[in-house]
This record gives structure tokens, sequence and C-alpha cells, in this order.
């Protein structure tokens, strides 16, 4: 359940604070005063694209934060632990700057867009005032049968099962149509991988065999270098360690006349078993060293051998083991290109592997289109469309699709007696309206979002209609945290609580406000609804018996 919501410098929000309760809320006001800035806002913070515009002029970023309940045990507390986010509670931020840059948060720790909109999808589901006419669109019919199917992850299934068959396929029919280019490409390819294969490059070799090349081709200055170094210090004539050792002996002798020379003599000897140690290293060093003209002329054929290699294929010798990997992978698919038998068992296979998972799609479907027409057809009753029926028609595709088996077409009779037909050639805007109405009443019940949010879904309907409406979104609030953006003020009368936005004028700049309505302050808000700009006594009384029949009803 949506908690609380923080906006800031969103579009005519300056900044905003609300907690919200359980139950069917109502957000009524005038046009243009803000009432779906508070729905995108939460759209924004559950992964909605963001622009640049909605941020507040004059400012340089806008930021919401949404705060929402878990449960323990429920499916969003599972996801926050197996993405590594605090599972105690779940805070949503989004902050976009005017440069339309936006950055994403899950309880304080950066999140990706996609993992924003993957949990707002278990927190929250927004019906938008167009969404009637989204319906009109097959994909968007399909898309509501799925997800009041639960199907969202066979329909993934499916698809994924439809791309390696048709990939299968076309592999096959590929290889009927061009059996002498991948011959010669197959060829080559032969050639490539069996050189590479010879050459028998391994990285770890070749850095060894780079550094004994460097010390081969430099053995001459290094055995000349070590050979100096020597002579000064130890073998020469004027060597300097014979020398030091006199002048540190006689130094520890003449501490016996003053102590405080004895700091340095002590100095003076480690210096010396530092420079013995040296001439050691350097001797066993020079010992090693050698000149192996041979040696060096193998190095050099290897280093020649693997650079020439790398240059053909026009990458770094480091990168010949991938290159290979990669040639070898290549061959391995025209081998089972050239071979027929092999690529009609793969296309076989995965033929019956995505009518396998397909049917079993089709099967969830086909239970969910029967239980959703008798629903959607007793929701037309209620919403005064008597005689009217729907139903949910699925049309088998011959070879499939990525989506499944079957097409899903929506159709109704808005009156006795007369035909089905599709939904997009026979309601009005008002019957479309209607029927959109408990499509979404209906689908949401079976959704797992804690929250509903209906943005002026209401809109072409009214009067005894609008009662309706307003008696099935409260019914959905007994089980839901259902938010509903609404002009009628026969659906506001059956929230549970309802608040007013208004817009205001502050500094110079307008801003929208927000008044949580007691008892009396949402009599006066009904009665703006039903009268207009001037209340009358006769407007109140309607707004407080609305008010109190509903009541009456629960």
């Amino acid at each position: 359940m949506l908690q609380r919501l923080l906006i800031r410098d969103f579009v005519i929000v300056d900044r905003l604070e609300l907690e919200f309760g359980g139950g069917f809320g109502a957000l009524t006001g005038e046009t243009g005063a803000g009432k779906s800035i508070l729905v995108d806002a939460l759209a924004l913070a559950l992964g909605e694209r963001a622009e640049a515009s909605v941020v507040r002029v004059a400012c340089n970023r806008a930021e919401v934060s949404a705060e929402f309940s878990v449960a323990a045990g429920s499916t969003l507390e599972t996801w926050l632990r197996d993405h590594d986010f605090d599972t105690h509670e779940c805070l949503l931020r989004r902050v976009v700057d005017n440069g339309g840059r936006s950055r994403a948060y899950i309880n304080g720790t950066s999140a990706t867009l996609g993992q924003l909109r993957e949990i707002g999808e278990l927190l929250a589901d927004i019906h938008g005032q167009h969404a009637h006419h989204s319906l009109l669109r097959s994909e968007a019919q399909r898309a509501l049968l799925d997800t009041h199917a639960g199907a969202a992850a066979l329909v993934r299934e499916t698809g994924a099962t439809y791309a390696a068959w048709r990939q299968a396929r076309e592999a096959l029919l590929a290889a009927e149509q061009d059996v002498e280019a991948t011959t010669r490409e197959r060829e080559l390819l032969e050639w490539q991988v069996n050189e590479l294969t010879a050459l028998d490059f391994d990285e770890s070799a070749w850095q060894e065999t780079e550094a004994e090349h460097r010390r081969l081709g430099n053995a001459a200055s290094l055995i000349e270098g070590c050979s100096a170094a020597l002579a000064a210090l130890d073998e020469g004539d004027a060597a300097a360690v014979p020398s030091l050792q006199h002048a540190s002996v006689r130094l520890s002798e003449l501490t016996a006349f003053d102590s405080a020379l004895a700091d340095a003599a002590q100095l003076f000897e480690g210096a010396l078993i530092q420079l013995d140690e040296l001439v050691l290293a350097l001797r066993r060093y020079q010992d090693r060293l050698e000149m192996d003209p041979s040696r060096l002329s193998e190095l050099d054929a290897r280093i020649d051998a693997v650079t020439q290699m790398a240059r053909k294929h026009r990458v770094t010798p480091a990168e010949l083991p991938s290159t290979l990997q990669r040639l070898r992978a290549r061959l391995d698919e025209l081998t089972l290109r050239a071979d027929p038998v092999a690529l009609a068992a793969r296309e076989k296979s995965t033929n019956a592997t995505y009518h396998q998972v397909a049917k079993q799609l089709s099967a969830v479907r086909k239970k969910a289109a029967a239980a959703l027409s008798t629903s959607v057809t007793a929701g037309m009753q209620e919403l005064a469309m008597v005689g009217g029926r729907f139903e949910i028609a699925l049309n088998t595709l011959p070879e499939g699709a990525a989506f499944g088996l079957e097409s899903v077409d929506f159709l109704v009779t808005a009156n006795v007696g007369q035909p089905l037909r599709p939904l997009a050639k026979v309601a009005s805007g008002g019957e479309l309206s209607r029927i959109g109405l408990a499509l979404q009443v209906i689908a949401s019940a079976a959704n797992q979002a804690g929250t509903l949010i209906f943005d002026e879904v209401d809109v072409g309907i009214g009067g005894r209609v609008a009662e309706i409406v307003g008696r099935m979104l409260r019914q959905l609030g007994s089980t839901r945290q259902v938010l509903c953006v609404t002009h009628l003020p026969q659906v506001a009368a059956q929230a549970d609580w309802q608040w007013s936005i208004a817009k205001e004028t502050k500094a110079g700049a307008t801003v929208s406000l927000v008044h949580v309505l007691d008892d009396q302050a949402r009599t006066n808000e009904i009665a703006r609804m039903l009268g207009g700009e001037k209340i009358t006594d006769t407007t109140r009384r309607h707004a407080a018996e609305m008010l109190d029949n509903r009541k009456n009803a629960q």
C-alpha cells in the first residue's frame, strides 16, 4: 500500500508531502488544478520515462519519493531480498534535472530504471484517462487478458521458444538455398582454425616468451653492466668495498675514545652488509647470464609467428584465443548447416518445444477468457447496458507467433438480439467508457499490485451509471488501496476519504495544493461538483444526502 508521497518542484508543485490511507480515496478539484499531476509524479517514481519539462520553472531539479508498506512473506519482500535491497521498507526515489537526466534509488541505494519499473509492477497499477481507447488495439486486448490470467511468465517463455524455432528454421532454409557459399566459408574457417590451433598460443607462455626474449636480446649489455658494477664494488684495483671495510674498522676502533660515534659506526657497518649482499646478488645473476644465439633465434621465430597471426586476424596477440573460439563456433554452425538432417532435426525439436509451451499459454488464456467474458458481461448489466454481452475470441494462427498460437479479439454487443462484433466497430464513446471501466475494474482484481489508481477513467458516464462505478470502486477498495481522480460527484461520494486539489498563486508563481477534507468540507466539495461555482442550500443538501446514502449502504 502507498503510505507517503513526497513531491518537490514537479510541474506546478513546489513542495508537497502526502500521507495516504487505505480503502477507496477520491482526488477531486477544478480542471487543471493538478489532480493528474499527483498521478504523473507517482508514475515517475514507479519508473515512467522522465522529461525535462516535469521540472518546475526556474528550478534545477524535480524530486519524487514514494513509500510503500512491505508485508512479511510478500512477493515485494522477496523481490527486495533477491535484488540485495533492504527489506524493512520500500522507498522509491526519482530525481530529474532540468536537462532531462534522471537518477533512481530504491531504499537509498542507486537502482536502474529497469529495476524501478520491475518493482513498480508489484506496487501499483495505474489506469490512465485514455485507457479505454487503447483497448481498441489488438495487442492491448491481448496484454489485458494475459495480465488477468497471470500468464506473464508463460508469455515470455513462448516468445523465447518462438525465437529459437524461427532461428532454427531460418538456418535450415539458408542451408538449402546457399550450399556453395556455405561450403567455401566452411573450408576457409577450417584452414583458419587449424592454423590457430597449430600455433598453440597461450597468454601466460607468451608473456614469458617476451620476457626471455628481452633478456637474451640484451644479454651483452646486461653482462657488461654487471661486470662494471662488480669491478667498482669489489673486483677492481680501485674497488670501493675493501676501502670502506678498512674505514669501518677504523671508525669502530675510535668509538673506544668517544661513544658518540657508536651510532655512526653501526650505520656504517650495516651499509657494508648491504653492499656485501649486493655483490653476492650481482655475482649470482652474472653466473646465470649467458649468450645463447640459438635460443634467441627460436624466440625471434616464435614472436614473429604470433605477431604475423595476430596481424592477419587484425587483433592483438592476447585476443588470439578468443578469435579461435569465435571461429570454432562459426565453423560448428556451418558444419551443422552443411548437415540438412541435423538442421531439420533441430528445427523440428524447437518447433515442438514452442508448440508445447504455446499450448500451455492457450489453455491458460482460454480459461481466463471465459471467466473474464462472464464477469464483464455481468458488469455491463450493472452499468446500464442491460442485454449487452461481452466475449473474448481466441482466433487460431496457422503458424503461431511470438505471442502464441492465437490472436485475441474483444467482441461485444450492446443490445439483445444483435450479433457480437469487434469492440472497435460497435461501441460508442459512452459504451466504450463503460465497457472499458468494467474491464479495468475486473482485471485489476486479479492484479497483484496493492495500490490501484484510476485517473479520470470515468469520462463519458454520469448519473446512475456514475454511482454504480463509484460502488464498484468502493467494493474494490475493501481489499485494495484504490485512488481515483474524478470529476463526478457520484463517484467521489462513494469514497472512504477525499482530497481536494486546487491551484493558488504564491510569490507570483502558480502552485498546486492538496486539502484533506473533513465531513463538512467534503459536503461542500461534493456540492461544488454538483452545482458549479455557486453552491446553494439545495446542492449542499443533495451532497449531504449522497454522502449519507453511502454510509447507510455500508
